[in-house]
């Protein structure tokens, strides 16, 4: 037999460039934590914080809901970006009325815009090497 907490988890999966968040959330205390870390430790910049806190501030839910994430890949700013698509995600399947709301600020469209692969005979996706007279 398996213990089981009393309230179930509501997941949420964020992706931002090549960076992947999994976004647990329930009903709780206010806690939030990221790869075993506590939020404000993990994301340092207030920027990145205020990110991640987005749809919470958005839905009027702050200290509502202990949110769990664990994040890989990417570079800090795209997991913080990754971590607020979840964390929309999740609230909006745990409450569908929160959906206008989060729409309305964009925060649950995914931003598809990925780095554009290297093309051969340039020195990167686009700029060519440089040119030599002599």
């Amino acid at each position: 037999m398996s213990t089981q907490t009393s309230t179930p988890y509501t997941w949420g999966l964020g992706r931002r460039k090549t960076a992947k968040a999994r976004v647990r959330v329930r009903p709780g205390a206010g806690g939030f934590v990221v790869n075993d870390k506590e939020m404000k430790v993990f994301f340092p910049t207030l920027e990145m914080q205020r990110q991640a806190l987005a749809p919470l501030k958005a839905t009027g839910s702050e200290g509502q809901y202990d949110i769990l994430c664990s994040c890989d890949g990417g570079g800090p700013q795209g997991q913080a970006e990754a971590v607020t698509l979840g964390l929309a995600r999740a609230l909006k399947k745990l409450n569908p009325s929160f959906e206008p709301a989060l729409r309305e600020l964009s925060l649950l469209t995914r931003d598809s815009r990925m780095k554009e692969r290297k093309k051969y005979g340039r020195r990167g996706a686009r700029r060519g090497f440089q040119f030599s007279k002599r």
